[in-house]
């Protein structure tokens, strides 16, 4: 449940509520302070966020692998130069979600703080 939360960018204590009001877009992302909804605090205390780059990185992690799996189905060699080129397109073309999630996947392991 928490999960389809996070996907539909809804706020970590009510669900009602968006933390982004732009997360599907191309977009500079906009971020609320606080829920619409529930009045829900999202912006703690200066340097909260600074922890969520762990959780982008994982994101970014996740990707690489999950990337080489499916180029390894259409590229022949094992260590080949074009998959890293591949894995850099898609990590690239994903930054601008992976912040915006590990953003709201932040709030969420935090919520009760």
């Amino acid at each position: 449940m928490k999960l389809i939360n996070i996907l539909k960018n809804k706020c970590p204590n009510c669900t009602k509520g968006k933390v982004f009001t732009n997360l599907y877009s191309l977009d500079i992302p906009k971020m609320n302070n606080s829920c619409k909804k529930c009045g829900f605090n999202y912006t703690r205390e200066p340097g909260f966020f600074w922890g969520a780059m762990y959780v982008s990185y994982a994101l970014a992690v996740a990707e690489s692998i999950v990337t080489f799996i499916i180029s390894s189905f259409f590229l022949s060699e094992l260590f080949d130069l074009k998959k890293i080129v591949v894995i850099a397109i898609v990590l690239l073309l994903l930054a601008p979600l992976n912040m915006r999630f590990s953003r709201i996947i932040w709030l969420y392991l935090f919520k009760n703080s």
